[in-house]
């Protein structure tokens, strides 16, 4: 049976995700040349973030328990690497807004 770590990885990262192709969808319709370097960013995070889920959706789905482990390990570490580039998201948006 899998760990409840994966289960909250999964669910976190999928709602990050969201977070994530809306800051996208809002700067496209802004159209703002300056937020060139927080797109990119963004696209990046979203990608480690499907990547979270398909390891974290995996080690629940899985019925081996070292594979378990090292996928949610695996899952666990995107995550947290996402989690640190939305903080450096969040901070490019808000010197943003300050200049």
């Amino acid at each position: 049976m899998a760990n409840n770590t994966s289960q909250h990885i999964l669910n976190t990262s999928a709602n990050l995700l969201g977070f994530c192709l809306f800051v996208i969808t809002s700067l496209h319709i802004a159209s703002q040349t300056e937020t060139h370097i927080i797109d990119e960013l963004t696209s990046c995070i979203s990608v480690l973030l499907t990547f979270s889920c398909i390891f974290s959706f995996v080690s629940i789905r899985t019925s081996n328990q070292k594979k378990e482990k090292r996928l949610e390990t695996i899952a666990d570490y995107l995550f947290v690497i996402s989690l640190v580039g939305i903080l450096i998201i969040i901070l490019l948006i808000a010197f943003n807004f300050i200049k």
